[in-house]
């Protein structure tokens, strides 16, 4: 607009001075102007681009491959085109970062008319999580440099990269009601698929209990015992509260959340148990647009600035989550592979606290399994929560992550009251690996001997 406004000036003056040459210089120059124009748009409109990716689930470490195939649909040749892949900007700003690319995902091509050119480069994922590959973002343009326009086409690949696992081999519950099987000792509900021997009819039994071989041979009824149900099976709560993870430890300290929280996972369905999953974190594909990226509104001619091209497809970094993620707990050999992949796309949020999530998912878990809490932290409000779930008759281990030794005293003190004695500490992998045995250490340690008065 300021371009044409210059020239509507200068053609002005021009004829009012009566000045030829002037004129025709402004003639000129508003030619070019319009021709210049019209070719931008024409090109940024006739540009397409398609993306080959292999979008199968990763392991941490491991690479894949892309390929953008941009096109030109049009006759004109295009004399530049300035083409970007796009990948998570914060992933690569991070430090460490949680993506590693290698080749030229930037490049300046030349298209001829419906000519093609292909950008390769390659993406090695070092930390879980779920990451769009894409869209493409393209830039063209006049020579003079008098008008650009962008736009953004493709569609992104998603890629998962699962979290790690770490083995527990030393992995023994020391709480009261541990993780595998124990039997109880108050026999509210009985197994009818465990026989544990027979004993006399006693007035009121029912006739299914009647064992009739038995009962045949000694001439007198005889009924059935069960042994009572087992304890099984556990279920994860996750603390992924953004107030809990310190940005001077991020994104180590969140990590490390999730991997406990896998390996933990992992361990249970080793023993055919009964798992589940619930955490008040955000699940990435939330906040990923429903609608394609290649249905979504933009102006057919592109945008004017970068900025306006980048912003309309950025994802929204802030989330406000109300409702939990959440796996139900139950048994089945397809269990842990849906808690881990609802934990690779689990994300930091800003939403329910962890004292909500526990109380609201409490009337969707089952007794008879230990509630596993992943805390980066022990606000009072949590500690009365687990306190709630234990008063409730859930068996609770509390795991801590990531804290130094004033705030292991405090939260350690706080689940006490509750009457919360499982508590484990992990601050590395290593310690992670050795769960077993540093629990023991570490609740020796925090350990208070009240006298008796």
């Amino acid at each position: 607009m300021l371009w044409f406004l210059a020239i509507a000036l200068l053609l002005g003056l021009a004829l009012a001075l009566q000045a030829g040459l002037v004129a025709f210089a402004g003639y000129v120059l508003l030619g070019v102007f319009v021709v210049s124009r019209y070719l931008a748009r024409r090109w940024v409109h006739d540009l397409r681009a398609e993306r080959h990716c292999d979008a199968t689930p990763r392991e941490v470490g491991e690479s894949t491959e892309v390929r953008v195939t941009l096109s030109n649909a049009g006759g004109l040749p295009i004399l530049w085109v300035l083409v970007e892949d796009l990948v998570p900007d914060l992933s690569l700003r991070q430090k460490p970062a949680r993506l590693s690319v290698k080749g030229k995902r930037l490049q300046v091509v030349s298209l001829g008319g419906r000519g093609t050119r292909t950008v390769r480069y390659s993406v090695t994922f070092l930390m879980r999580g779920y990451y769009p590959l894409g869209p493409t973002l393209l830039e063209t343009g006049d020579v003079f440099g008098l008008h650009r326009r962008h736009r953004v086409v493709g569609r992104p690949v998603y890629v998962m990269v699962y979290p790690k696992v770490v083995p527990l081999p030393k992995y023994d519950f020391a709480s009261e009601r541990p993780l595998g099987e124990i039997r109880l000792q108050n026999r509210l509900f009985e197994d009818p698929t465990r026989t544990a021997g027979v004993r006399e009819y006693q007035f009121g039994d029912p006739l299914q209990r009647v064992h009739w071989k038995v009962t045949a041979r000694t001439g007198v009824l005889h009924c059935r015992v069960y042994e009572p149900t087992s304890l099984a099976g556990a279920t994860l709560l996750l603390d992924f509260h953004r107030d809990g993870y310190h940005s001077r430890g991020e994104p180590h300290r969140s990590d490390l959340a999730v991997t406990a929280a896998a390996s933990l996972a992992y361990a249970v369905s080793v023993l055919n148990q009964q798992l589940g999953l619930a955490s008040n974190g955000r699940d990435a594909a939330d906040r990923i647009r429903a609608e394609s990226l290649e249905e979504q509104a933009q102006p057919e001619d592109g945008y004017e600035t970068r900025d306006a091209a980048r912003d309309r497809f950025d994802l929204r970094e802030e989330n406000d989550r109300l409702r939990p993620v959440v796996v139900d707990t139950r048994r089945g050999f397809d269990q842990f592979q849906k808690v881990r992949e609802a934990l690779a796309r689990l994300e930091l949020t800003d939403g329910v606290g962890f004292a909500r999530l526990a109380l609201e998912t409490a009337p969707r878990m089952p007794r008879d399994a230990t509630v596993i809490a992943v805390l980066p932290r022990v606000p009072v409000d949590s500690a009365v929560a687990l306190g709630t779930l234990r008063r409730q008759g859930f068996a609770v281990t509390a795991i801590l992550i990531g804290l130094d030794e004033s705030q292991k005293l405090e939260a350690h003190g706080r689940l006490l009251a509750e009457a919360v004695r499982d508590i484990r500490y992990v601050n590395t992998e290593e310690e992670l690996a050795n769960l077993g045995g540093a629990a023991a250490a570490g609740m020796a340690m925090y350990t208070v001997d009240v006298p008796l008065a």
